[in-house]
């Protein structure tokens, strides 16, 4: 009897450790980059597209006066090549995949089962932030050998500034999927935040080169937190009180986005 209740035990044991939420998060990262493997369109977007922005960015900065700004072609460049990599492989890729996954009952059907909301969406986005922080990792690695950039003077504010990154886009990912009728329309909703992105975060022209009134709008916009952090962390000239605030404003988009998906995100197709 005794035997039987340890067996008993020990299978109970094995199963509880089959659906820890870690074990769900692997299992459904691993479905998942399987199906984004399937889907040309959005790895193609997801994988090459960032790595070839930072060449038009390098084009830009160059015609850029930079005397008194205290940046450098690379401190322009480098956060800039994260920053395409943020938008596309990451925020791009998911919004098609959340509107996929819900088009497809893949969400409803995860619903049924033990695994949480909240461990459906991470998991689905681990494939996604998984290649864009590859990216990011061989950007900076490039950037630091081609264009003469150096190792970040405060490396802290660079890690904070992925970081905030990382939690923000899957999250502003999934509000835009809430409201898109499909896959196709996901595709083109998600370009107005990537055009406003671009030109008023800092990515293709830095804050420091626009008037005070613009750059006080810019540094309210969802990517501009991590750019600065970014910089900031490269040039070392950035001030606590200048990161904090960063900070608090990438604190407020997150918190905003998580009430947005909780109040709208749909998990069932939209008719």
């Amino acid at each position: 009897m005794s035997s039987t209740t340890t067996a008993a035990k020990g299978v109970a044991a094995r199963s509880a450790a089959r659906t820890t939420p870690a074990g769900r998060l692997r299992a459904m990262a691993r479905a998942e980059l399987t199906l984004l493997g399937r889907s040309k369109g959005v790895l193609f977007t997801a994988m090459f597209v960032p790595l070839m922005m930072p060449f038009s960015a390098r084009q830009a900065a160059t015609g850029m006066d930079l005397d008194g700004t205290g940046l450098s072609i690379g401190t322009v460049v480098l956060p800039a090549s994260i920053g395409f990599s943020l938008l596309f492989a990451v925020y791009s890729a998911l919004v098609s995949v959340y509107a996929s996954r819900r088009e497809e009952l893949v969400l409803k059907r995860l619903r049924t089962g033990e695994v949480r909301d909240l461990e459906i969406l991470a998991g689905a986005a681990i494939p996604s932030v998984a290649i864009g922080l590859a990216q990011c990792v061989l950007l900076t690695v490039g950037c630091m050998a081609l264009l003469d950039v150096g190792a970040p003077e405060a490396p802290l504010y660079a890690v904070l500034g992925l970081l905030v990154a990382f939690a923000l886009w899957p999250v502003l990912a999934a509000v835009t999927a809430s409201f898109s009728r499909s896959v196709e329309s996901a595709q083109v909703a998600a370009l107005p935040l990537v055009f406003v992105s671009f030109f008023a975060s800092g990515t293709l022209i830095p804050l420091e080169v626009l008037p005070d009134n613009v750059a006080a709008v810019c540094r309210l916009m969802p990517l501009t937190p991590s750019i600065e952090l970014i910089r900031g962390g490269w040039t070392g000239d950035m001030a606590a009180t200048d990161a904090l605030r960063a900070l608090v404003i990438a604190v407020a988009w997150i918190v905003g986005g998580v009430f947005a998906v909780r109040r709208w995100f749909r998990w069932e197709p939209r008719r």
